[in-house]
């Protein structure tokens, strides 16, 4: 008799990385900044992921972020908007007014887990909801919080930080930088939402001097006006705006 020889374990899944982008603060850029991450990582043959935790300030049916995303970067790149809230406010303020439940920051990272671990994408990138420490639920969890739990589900997790590049940047970018620190959280680069074409002298000296607080970290900086660019101009562009 002939034995069936045993079949062998299928490889387990590597789970893909991780990029949280997160800002300084709201109005800094960091959708477009999100866009031209994925349109750079797309040109390198990436497949990728975009998911926004919390949208706010928009009715069903209205283009959010993740649109922009898509009509910015392409339709190559799959876009997840987990919850959407009327109110233009924090997440958990937005539902606590609408009388809401949301979820919490552990299923937000249990979602952007199961797209890190399908096999589908070479990346995910998670855009949070204004600043590092806006509350996404309303038990108080940030995006630091989602972080720190896919890193405990040993994902690989890194935060790209979009700031401004005026008067008061280096102030609110040291505070970003040191409350990642302070957590542990690794910081991939940080990006300027918006460069003007004509910067006024603060401008000019906080690109020096944002590169130092970063720790050469520096990496990039979206022109303002991008998201008027045609989109196939946008894409073409992109990579040479962020250096991964």
């Amino acid at each position: 008799m002939t034995s069936t020889p045993p079949s062998r374990p299928t490889d387990p899944v590597t789970p893909c990385p991780i990029m949280c982008v997160t800002g300084t603060s709201t109005e800094v850029g960091k959708t477009v900044v999100t866009a031209a991450l994925a349109a750079a990582l797309h040109a390198r043959h990436q497949r990728v992921a975009v998911v926004k935790p919390a949208q706010t300030g928009l009715q069903p049916g209205e283009p959010g972020d993740m649109a922009e995303v898509t009509r910015l970067a392409g339709p190559g790149i799959a876009t997840f908007e987990n919850v959407r809230l009327p109110d233009p406010l924090a997440p958990d303020v937005a539902a606590r007014r609408a009388g809401l439940s949301i979820p919490t920051v552990a299923e937000h990272a249990a979602s952007v887990g199961t797209l890190a671990r399908s096999d589908n994408y070479d990346v995910v990138l998670v855009e949070g909801s204004g600043g590092l420490l806006v509350h996404l639920d309303s038990e108080g969890g940030d995006l630091t919080s989602i972080a720190a739990a896919l890193g405990a589900g040993e994902l690989r997790v890194g935060f790209v930080v979009v700031v401004q590049e005026g008067l008061g940047t280096l102030n609110h970018t040291a505070l970003t930088l040191e409350a990642l620190a302070h957590r542990g959280l690794d910081l991939l680069g940080v990006v300027v939402g918006s460069q003007s074409p004509t910067p006024d002298l603060a401008a000019k000296t906080n690109v020096e001097e944002l590169s130092d607080l970063a720790g050469g970290f520096l990496i990039g900086g979206v022109p303002a006006g991008a998201a008027q660019l045609d989109p196939a101009q946008f894409q073409s562009l992109a990579e040479g705006w962020v250096h991964l």
